[in-house]
């Protein structure tokens, strides 16, 4: 794929690091902004047009953490790849529910770092729903606001995470479409390097114990015995 010219929002303080990214990214054609601290860097995703962000979990001022829970809440979906020394299963979950698109830890090799990037950015925009209303889709008790990533249940506010949000707004775009795990996951997740049958079946489990009455028994999202899952609504 074409990268020249693509942006790419570096949010990282280990300045060894910072400087071999650096070069590297620019060497393949990325412009690179570097933001040294949390608070910076998510200042900057809010201002700039990037194409990726690289971000760090262990931050100054402002943990990679907060900030990607803080971008999703605000609307920026901008493609995110977590950096962190942590390698406990746990610390992943935390920063994949809270938004972020993809995880890598430290030390990692170049080669990874570059793959994972491009399948990044090989992830489709949300721009606009192929089936659904152009603001918002209602069905049940539920209404989907798409503009503002809020979905509601008798008017009350549910807490659905940024990724969860967009497998429920697929979902709702291709609503009584058979959708294999790995079309989701490569139009959801933008790419195809985590296990699809833990990442895909993890996060519909998740959806169906806020949106089903009886998640054993759902009516909204089916299984797709041996493929994957069917939204029906």
């Amino acid at each position: 794929m074409t990268i020249i010219g693509k942006r790419v929002l570096l949010v990282e303080d280990e300045a060894g690091l910072v400087l071999t990214l650096t070069d590297r990214l620019k060497n393949e054609g990325y412009r690179v902004t570097h933001a040294g601290d949390g608070a910076q860097g998510e200042r900057l995703a809010k201002e700039g047009k990037f194409d990726v962000i690289l971000l760090d979990v262990m931050l100054p001022q402002k943990s990679g953490f907060d900030v990607i829970r803080d971008l999703r809440q605000q609307g920026i979906t901008t493609p995110t790849l977590m950096l962190t020394a942590r390698g406990q299963v746990n610390e992943k979950v935390v920063g994949l529910k809270l938004g972020a698109d993809d995880y890598l830890t430290k030390p990692f090799e170049m080669l990874e770092l570059l793959a994972r990037i491009e399948s990044l950015l090989r992830r489709p925009a949300y721009a606009a729903a192929p089936v659904a209303t152009p603001e918002s889709y209602e069905f049940g008790d539920f209404v989907l606001n798409f503009k503002t990533m809020e979905v509601t249940k008798n008017r009350k506010a549910l807490e659905l995470s940024a990724r969860e949000f967009q497998l429920l707004r697929y979902f709702v775009e291709h609503r009584g479409v058979a959708l294999s795990r790995e079309t989701i996951l490569n139009n959801v997740w933008g790419y195809d390097s985590m296990p699809a049958t833990r990442t895909i079946d993890t996060h519909v489990t998740w959806l169906r114990q806020k949106l089903e009455d009886n998640p054993k028994f759902p009516k909204y999202i089916l299984t797709v015995h041996g493929f994957g899952y069917k939204f029906v609504a």
